[in-house]
């Protein structure tokens, strides 16, 4: 994670859990909260304030950056495998802050893996209208 990231020192404290639903809800209200804060005040701030672009512009980075790691961590050790966690947190934070200027949120992705949830991925694929 870069320094532009969100830092654990900004966040509430004892908001986290080890429940996925936990953490993506308040990560989902740390960038409602955030999302018209002063630019100067927050990373989150700054990024909507820069549009769109800059938001996919950032995906982009973090994706790239995810998969070099995976590359890396292939045939590396822990700190390579550690490297893959940080880049993918990386990764689906900026995805989150998308949805959010977006007017979404996580919750809509989560209903559609749940969706998928046992059905075959060429038949979901296939499923898919053009």
């Amino acid at each position: 994670m870069d320094s532009n990231s969100l830092s654990p020192d900004n966040l509430p404290t004892n908001t986290f859990s080890t429940n996925t639903a936990s953490v993506l809800d308040t990560l989902n209200e740390v960038l409602k909260q955030r999302r018209h804060a002063a630019a100067e005040d927050s990373y989150v701030a700054s990024l909507h304030h820069k549009g769109l672009n800059k938001i996919l512009e950032k995906i982009g980075e973090e994706a790239t950056e995810t998969v070099l790691a995976a590359k890396d961590a292939e045939h590396g050790g822990e700190a390579e495998r550690q490297a893959v966690i940080s880049e993918t947190a990386d990764l689906w934070f900026h995805s989150l802050v998308m949805l959010s200027h977006l007017g979404m949120d996580h919750q809509a992705v989560l209903d559609e893996l749940a969706r998928r949830v046992g059905i075959s991925g060429h038949e979901e694929k296939a499923s898919r209208q053009p």
